[in-house]
């Protein structure tokens, strides 16, 4: 068994790339991942993206992606997990070096949801629950977390302090250039936007753009070789029910809290070590379960902790360093690979006014659906 490492990471700015396709985005954030790693070649390729089929009609992304990047013969695989699916590229990266089979791999995730009007883009985030239940009876994304939203407030009290973690987001993403909404926005704003399914609010929920990002993986033996920094990635993965609501505890994303337990163990990181988490802050409902989950922060709490500045950059567990998927954005199968670039850049003390102090151990959460599938991935610093 070989270790594996991050060597090099590249992005776009998440925004409306109405000048670039979505193969265009993503050989541009692959080209600046090989340029960050000095490398010009790699063993493997996997991409991930989860609605190139429906809203550019395209599959087939794997040769696609290899040849605008110049890299035609390459084995290259699409991977699919809904909104997770640059984790599971990630995942597949990692695995494939951990086998000996590669020592460099191309990870790239994109997304153009510019390409789809509003409706459409939010139609289609269905494809991620159960077409013929949750589907049929018109139960999407953002209506199945406001339930469980009206469950939590029902079971833990009727308080605003969930509504904290698009603030904290926007906070974070003030400034940052890749950012889909680099600007600053009061708690007032947010619970005074009107409600998209009572009584989760429009601006609880992350926004439509366009982007891509990169990573080049790396073994332990070509790692030393290389003279771009690098930290160390584990990752770990967990399914659950569909359904929220067919769980034992809908408030519980057991999945998360599987995988990260399981990367913890394998990485030999104490919860109490991390320095900070990217977690997938589809809608601030998410962002609080998601924590309490994974034992960050006991039930009903979380947003309590978010109100005292816990998870601010200054607290004592970071969350979303650069925005999350809230402000910096969330362009699906790319979102997960924009936090472990993200990750990369705190870890190598690149990450500029959004540093975290003396970060040796950064953790990166990934969902597909409401829960159904989770990744966590846990970089080390070198």
């Amino acid at each position: 068994m070989t270790k594996v490492y991050v060597a090099g990471v590249g992005f776009t700015k998440i925004a409306e790339h109405w000048d670039k396709s979505l193969e265009q985005l993503m050989a541009e954030a692959s080209v600046k991942a090989l340029e960050s790693a000095g490398l010009m070649a790699v063993n493997a390729i996997y991409v991930g993206n989860m609605l190139g089929e429906v809203l550019q009609e395209q599959g087939h992304l794997g040769s696609i992606i290899a040849e605008y990047v110049g890299l035609s013969r390459v084995p290259a695989f699409r991977v699919e997990a809904a909104e997770a699916s640059g984790a599971a590229a990630l995942y597949a990266g990692a695995m494939d070096i951990l086998s000996g089979k590669s020592d460099a791999v191309l990870v790239v995730g994109g997304e153009k949801l510019s390409d789809g009007l509003p409706e459409e883009v939010y139609s289609t985030l269905m494809i991620g629950g159960r077409q013929d239940y949750e589907g049929f009876i018109g139960a999407e994304f953002y209506s199945l977390n406001a339930l469980l939203y009206k469950l939590y407030r029902k079971r833990y009290g009727e308080s605003d302090d969930v509504a904290m973690f698009p603030v904290i987001s926007h906070q974070h993403a003030e400034g940052v250039p890749h950012a889909q909404y680099p600007f600053k926005i009061p708690l007032e704003k947010v619970l005074s936007s009107p409600f998209i399914s009572e009584p989760l609010r429009r601006l609880e929920v992350s926004g439509i753009g366009d982007g891509a990002a990169a990573v080049i993986l790396v073994s332990e033996k070509l790692a030393e070789k290389i003279k771009a920094p690098k930290t160390e990635l584990y990752a770990a993965s967990a399914t659950d029910y569909v359904n929220p609501f067919e769980r034992e505890d809908p408030l519980k994303f057991e999945s998360l809290s599987m995988a990260t337990r399981k990367v913890l163990e394998d990485a030999g990181v104490k919860r109490s070590e991390i320095d900070f988490i990217e977690l997938h802050d589809a809608t601030s409902i998410m962002a609080a379960i998601s924590l309490e989950s994974c034992g960050f922060a006991r039930p009903g709490e979380a947003g309590k902790l978010a109100v005292r500045g816990e998870f601010d950059l200054s607290g004592s567990l970071p969350c979303n360093t650069f925005g999350g998927l809230k402000a910096r954005g969330h362009p699906l199968g790319a979102t997960a690979i924009y936090q472990v670039a993200e990750a990369y850049l705190q870890l190598t003390e690149q990450a500029g006014k959004n540093q975290v102090d003396s970060a040796e151990n950064g953790l990166v959460q990934s969902l597909g659906g409401v829960g159904a599938t989770a990744f966590t991935i846990l970089l080390k610093k070198v």
